[in-house]
């Protein structure tokens, strides 16, 4: 039996795809090797956003092309977002692959493999719409913990992303579909949901004719079972008194709410094809954070946007001192080529660019520390993750951190949990960007 195994790479999204690869394989009678070094055909489910994500990318197919030289494997196929984006090339400057697959056509791998053990290289793009994102797929996350993709795309056209010329114009998944699949991981045991999308807060607007994330929302709200939802990439200007309000009154819904904003000064956004400025993005986090009681605000932003000025830059930073973000990551700008913003004068070089981000990241580590403090003598709701043998305790998240962005929580426990159980941790110390406690 031909052994199949996937890496994927980059975001959640990404994951979700990958999973759905892994169920019609093993629909088609393949076998999962979980360990992708010891497969027969290896899938690398590829990140294209930015550079840092695409030389990631290639390290990887490049590892495993060592691998096929070696006799270990048989085959490369490379799927994702940097295939559709540089599809023949690939194959161009590593012959060693043997397929490059669109996302259209993903549902037609285990085909694409028949093929390439008969001999062929191969290949293959379709249309982007017809990747599809249903339940049908195996989860490869821990199970009290699943992703669901709400939709697909994207038509926010920020300037510097590549994202609607690698993924397509935006597309929502039907509400029914969605809350069946909510429901169907809810029986099988899964407790923290996670929604997924390029833009959450867009949810419903091509098929429905309006957003619908509230409405949705709610719904999963009272799914039984379900212990806590969170939702990630919500976009500042789509925040409605209506969605905030369903996350002040939820039982289920984590006050976590992860809004991209980018950038604060109004000339810089408007460059990157963004409304808003810092006024009414000061509005919408004081109206956030006095309507919805211990609420977690997470954001990212861009520092070295072509044209940004000393000015400019050090008004970012006195913002980010200003709203003291729970949660922030700062990234160098990345000029990808088919951007519009790749062909804006004023673009800086990379050290300024990484002086920038590193600034930024410097004092959110500073208000992250002063944060964390706060925390020492609380006692907080963790879901365990697992055991650390090498710290020798226990781990796990509270709401105020998304799995695999945030950080975590390490404690000590004389009735040890199982992992996905969720147990009441005291806080007694903090390290670094996490924190220490104990069962109580």
């Amino acid at each position: 039996m031909t052994r199949i195994g996937i890496v994927s790479l980059g975001c959640p999204k990404n994951q979700v795809d990958a999973e759905r690869m892994l169920a019609l394989l093993k629909d088609e009678g393949y076998e999962i090797a979980y360990d992708a070094a010891l497969s027969d055909v290896v899938i690398v489910n590829t990140c294209g956003f930015i550079q840092s994500a695409k030389e990631e990318a290639i390290e990887t197919i490049l590892e495993f092309c060592d691998l096929k030289k070696e006799g270990r494997i048989k085959a490369i196929v490379v799927t994702g977002c940097l295939a559709e984006r540089y599809r023949e090339d690939i194959v161009n400057e590593i012959p060693e692959v043997d397929a490059v697959v669109g996302i259209g056509k993903n549902d037609e791998l285990a085909e694409i493999i028949r093929k390439i053990y008969a001999g062929k290289k191969i290949l293959t793009f379709g249309d982007k719409k017809d990747l599809c994102f249903d339940e049908r797929r195996t989860l490869s996350t821990p199970s009290h913990l699943a992703y669901i993709k709400i939709a697909e795309g994207c038509d926010n056209c920020c300037s510097y992303c590549a994202i609607p010329m690698i993924r397509g114009e935006f597309r929502s998944r039907s509400f029914e579909s969605i809350i069946n699949e909510a429901k169907a991981l809810a029986q099988k045991g899964v407790k923290e949901i996670v929604l997924i999308a390029q833009d959450t807060t867009r949810y419903g607007e091509d098929i429905y004719k309006e957003p619908r994330l509230a409405e949705l929302l709610e719904e999963l709200d009272r799914i039984e079972g379900l212990k806590w939802i969170r939702t990630l990439y919500m976009y500042p200007e789509r925040i409605t008194d209506k969605l905030i309000d369903v996350f002040a009154k939820s039982e289920r819904i984590v006050p976590y709410m992860d809004i991209p904003i980018q950038h604060c000064d109004r000339d810089v956004l408007r460059k990157m094809n963004r409304p808003g400025d810092e006024s009414k993005l000061l509005k919408l986090i004081d109206k956030i954070r006095e309507r919805v009681p211990g609420v977690i605000l997470r954001t990212t932003l861009i520092a070295g946007f072509p044209g940004e000025s000393e000015e400019q830059f050090i008004s970012l930073c006195e913002f980010v001192k200003k709203v003291r973000f729970d949660r922030l990551g700062c990234f160098a700008y990345s000029r990808e080529e088919g951007t519009p913003a790749a062909e804006l004068d004023g673009q800086l070089d990379d050290d300024v660019k990484e002086h920038r981000a590193q600034i930024v990241y410097d004092e959110q580590a500073r208000i992250m520390f002063e944060n964390n403090e706060k925390q020492i003598g609380k006692t907080l709701e963790v879901v365990c993750e697992g055991f650390d043998r090498y710290a020798e305790c226990f781990f796990g998240r509270s709401y105020m951190d998304a799995p695999e962005i945030d950080g975590k929580i390490f404690f000590t426990a004389d009735q040890k949990p199982c992992a996905g159980e969720f147990v009441s941790i005291k806080i007694t110390d903090t390290l670094d960007f996490d924190l220490l406690g104990e069962r109580v």
